[in-house]
């Protein structure tokens, strides 16, 4: 059977890898999900990732953060589901946690946290929240 939200499933096996203390995850890979991992990492919330071509097909190894035994991930969701798309402008899009998490915006200038989008000017589709 297909997978209907691929980058649901890549966020629902991060958070089954740190709630289980795993060092990484593997998930397929795609340019999408590879987006959503280089904004993850330059927020700090992921140590990184690469590409691991060893299997039949080319996944992303995902290495998991954590902060003195805990995760730096504590929330994970996916806003935009495949029956359901959400929307923003630049001006309205949505604060997580007074600030103190980010939301992840798939815009025409590329995937950005909602920092970056208001700064460009930019809305787009909200993809996921993470604090």
């Amino acid at each position: 059977m297909a997978m209907t939200d691929p980058l649901g499933d890549m966020l629902t096996r991060i958070r089954n890898g740190q709630r289980a203390k795993k060092d990484s995850v593997l998930s397929p890979a795609s340019k999408l999900r590879a987006n959503v991992l280089e904004v993850l990492q330059r927020e700090g919330y992921i140590r990184g990732f690469s590409d691991d071509t060893s299997g039949k097909h080319p996944q992303l190894r995902i290495e998991l953060k954590y902060f003195e035994g805990e995760p730096a991930i504590k929330h994970v969701a996916r806003v935009s589901k495949p029956g359901r798309r959400v929307y923003s402008g630049s001006k309205e899009l949505p604060v997580v946690r007074n600030g103190l998490g980010i939301t992840i915006v798939s815009t025409p200038k590329g995937v950005l946290s909602d920092a970056e989008a208001r700064s460009q000017n930019v809305g787009g589709e909200v993809l996921a929240e993470v604090f």
